[in-house]
């Protein structure tokens, strides 16, 4: 039997604690019939946090998510947890926290079209069929977070707001080493997207891009493009992409897009990663895109594909199983193409289902793709 993996379990609020019960049910599955064993323990973060501990992350918390090997997070937030008067009680500040302490600099956003969900595109079937691109986007750089900030009064009714677009060599060069190592396990294309025409921050990005291809990654296609043209030859051509890197401000933008052009929320996964220790592991956070959606929660309504594919992700890039990997996506593809469907992709001629049927399907599946 496979050596035991250590994952932390933060389902968090919302829909997080449905959407990750599936993941507890396809890790059992693993267990038995893949023999590859997972040791998981859970904590609170969010909302779920702040009503037990006062804080949206305790330190405990935190310490158990430095010390295991990965973290699958469900979602955080919520109107019960709005407007509260210390910004750092806020339900995503446990979120931020665990990014910034785990130093998970490169976010991963996979956009692929199902073949099963072309038509819930807004964008031409024939435009999107087969999609499957990446991005890769700067996480803790960038102009959130550069100095100086802020908004000042500087007389006559007038007022100044200020944030500073700001990177540094090592940033640059360690999110697109994240990029081109993960183009060449995939199409080996990688197209850096920057302002270098207007913005010396994107300038930099590009020349150091370039260079960093030039010392280690020849054997990759490297192309440069303008953040404009690439919102825009995104909805035009995005089959012409395979992983696209770019920086924090670029990438909250353009990933969104991307999102969108496959139909559902509800569908899409992401992994936040660290840089490598000494033995090439790396802190990493998994979880979906689609937020808490507190108007459906605990009304086993929600769609777990993006959770549930958001631990495929962890299997890839966590654990190198990327066979299991591929076994959940084909799994989730096929139940999909036999026409299951939850509200939120609900469509004509198909069958509406709840969250734990969602998961019986997938884990019927599972058996047979895996046997």
């Amino acid at each position: 039997m496979a050596a035991n993996k250590k994952l932390l379990f933060l389902p968090g609020d919302g829909i997080g604690p449905e959407v990750m019960r599936q993941v507890r049910r396809v890790i059992d599955w693993m267990d038995r019939k893949r023999k590859i064993t997972f040791d998981v323990s859970e904590g609170l973060v969010g909302g779920a946090a702040i009503d037990a501990h006062g804080v949206p992350l305790s330190d405990a918390t935190l310490a158990e998510a430095l010390a295991v090997d990965a973290v699958m997070l469900g979602a955080v937030g919520g109107p019960k947890w709005d407007n509260p008067t210390d910004y750092t009680k806020r339900p995503e500040a446990g979120l931020l926290t665990l990014r910034k302490e785990l130093g998970l600099f490169a976010n991963l956003r996979p956009a692929v079209v199902f073949d099963a969900l072309v038509d819930a595109s807004t964008l031409k079937a024939d435009v999107i069929r087969g999609l499957d691109i990446l991005i890769v986007r700067e996480l803790t750089g960038g102009v959130y977070f550069g100095e100086p900030r802020g908004i000042t009064d500087i007389g006559n009714g007038e007022r100044r707001g200020v944030n500073t677009q700001v990177y540094t060599t090592s940033e640059i060069r360690r999110v697109a080493r994240v990029a081109f190592e993960l183009a060449r396990k995939r199409g080996n294309k990688l197209c850096s997207m920057e302002k270098a025409n207007v913005m010396e921050s994107g300038l930099l990005w590009r020349q150091e891009v370039t260079k960093l291809h030039g010392e280690e990654f020849q054997d990759v296609e490297l192309s440069h493009m303008y953040a404009d043209n690439g919102a825009m030859q995104l909805l035009k051509n995005p089959k012409q992409f395979d992983v696209i890197v770019t920086d924090n401000l670029f990438g909250d933008i353009l990933s969104d897009e991307a999102a969108m052009m496959t139909g559902s929320l509800g569908m899409l996964p992401s992994a936040s990663l660290g840089a490598p220790d000494a033995n090439g592991h790396r802190k990493a956070l998994y979880e979906p895109v689609h937020g808490s959606a507190p108007d459906i929660a605990g009304r086993d309504l929600a769609n777990p594909c993006a959770t549930l594919l958001s631990f495929a992700m962890c299997l890839r890039y966590s654990f190198n199983l990327d066979e299991d990997a591929k076994l959940i996506e084909r799994a989730i593809q096929n139940v999909l193409g036999g026409g299951m469907r939850t509200s939120d992709i609900m469509a004509p001629g198909m069958a509406r289902c709840s969250t734990t049927v969602m998961g019986d399907s997938i884990l019927r599946e599972l058996d047979k793709v895996a046997s």
